[in-house]
């Protein structure tokens, strides 16, 4: 567990994705707890509805709590949050890529794109970079996005048509690879922010006990999944870095790193190349429309 000072978060304005359940629920709700404002997205109205209760009834009744409901694998979406946003706020502290899905058999979503590689980084890669004037508008500000240990068997694949393709299709590879996303994305961004009051960091936040999984994910992942269930951590623990990355007085001027158990980690070769970060830029630019 991660033990540090945090920043007074009265005043403050918190977007927190996959926020109605797992790691996302706690990190809205501790930041709720320390006064800061929290939007909380998903894609389950009743979910949702269900979260805010829960995070009112933590916080106390002046607690700040919105929600926004959608399935942020449609880019169309994602555009339509980040509007809503623009037309609501002012402002944007806290930026918090946290939704995520452990795929299951090969899904292609309306809009042409795998279905884990739509979630778990073109989404954040498009959702931040729209947010950009509301987090710019902060003076400082924080994006964290929670990545996996998994990107260490990670690789990006430059060709969408081979992405969806069901003969080179694996869940293991598409989880994988989209994690590694995260974080060449993530050091990319403190690149590109780099002369600005925002900073970028990413994590990892251990071994979950989650409602990762879709519901068509592979019996040999489910297998797996309960005979590591004695080892993974609640969900209270696996926020601890995130809030940590997103409170901690020290790390203010930090920007780039990717996290474990509260502390810098090392990562993979692939996920310190500047030439991949910059590639991955370009295949999300045309992908999403999004420069």
């Amino acid at each position: 567990m991660v033990t540090a000072s945090v920043l007074p978060m009265a005043g403050k304005t918190a977007l927190i994705t996959g926020a109605t359940s797992g790691i996302g629920l706690v990190t809205a709700r501790e930041l709720a707890r320390r006064g800061a404002r929290v939007i909380v997205v998903g894609r389950d109205t009743e979910k949702a509805a269900r979260a805010q209760q829960a995070i009112q009834l933590a916080a106390g009744p002046e607690a700040l709590v919105h929600v926004k409901c959608f399935d942020l694998s449609l880019l169309r979406n994602v555009y339509t949050l980040a509007r809503e946003m623009q037309q609501e706020f002012s402002q944007l502290d806290i930026l918090i890529n946290n939704a995520g899905i452990m795929p299951g058999h090969l899904t292609i979503t309306e809009e042409g794109h795998e279905l884990c590689w739509a979630t778990n980084h073109l989404a954040p890669y498009t959702l931040t970079n729209l947010l950009l004037p509301l987090l710019d508008a902060a003076g400082q500000a924080r994006v964290v996005t929670v990545s996996s240990v998994a990107h260490w068997v990670g690789e990006i694949e430059p060709d969408r048509e081979a992405r969806n393709s069901p003969d080179k299709y694996s869940w293991l590879t598409a989880y994988a690879d989209s994690k590694l996303a995260n974080i060449l994305f993530t050091k990319e961004l403190a690149h590109r922010l780099d002369l600005t009051g925002i900073t970028a960091n990413c994590l990892h936040p251990g071994m979950v006990n989650t409602g990762l999984m879709r519901p068509d994910t592979s019996r040999v992942m489910r297998a797996l999944w309960q005979v590591a269930r004695p080892l993974m951590v609640s969900p209270d623990q696996g926020a601890a870095t995130t809030l940590h990355l997103a409170t901690a007085p020290e790390l203010a001027s930090v920007s780039g790193r990717y996290f474990a158990g509260g502390k810098p980690a090392r990562c993979s070769g692939r996920a310190t190349n500047p030439t991949e970060a910059s590639r991955l830029w370009r295949i999300s630019a045309e992908e999403t429309g999004v420069e």
